[in-house]
């Protein structure tokens, strides 16, 4: 994960809330190519039905971290993907459980 800091925030009790409100990945583009994956989070259609009811902050975690790790294999940038779920955060007005390394 070169391209991010710490995906995990370090703000004292911060990380556990973070993650827990955690909206889904899916940052709603919705066009599905690769392997029946979204080209713009790389989820399935199973994975976005699922992502609400998928656990807790660490489950969260885990899940958001694959999906950042699938990007990179497929030799995307997750850049763009970052940024949109940043903003996507900012208005459903929960803090944003990624840290994105800037330079």
């Amino acid at each position: 994960m070169g391209w991010m800091s710490q995906v995990i925030r370090d703000e004292p009790g911060g990380e556990e809330a973070a993650w827990e409100s955690a909206p889904s990945p899916c940052i709603d583009v919705c066009k599905y190519k690769r392997q029946g994956r979204c080209i713009a989070c790389s989820m399935t259609k199973l994975e976005k039905q699922a992502f609400p009811h998928s656990g807790g902050a660490a489950q969260k975690r885990a899940f958001i971290n694959a999906l950042i790790g699938r990007l990179e294999e497929t030799g995307r940038n997750p850049a763009f993907w970052a940024y949109t779920y940043r903003h996507k955060c900012e208005r459903e007005g929960v803090p944003c459980p990624i840290e994105i390394e800037e330079g």
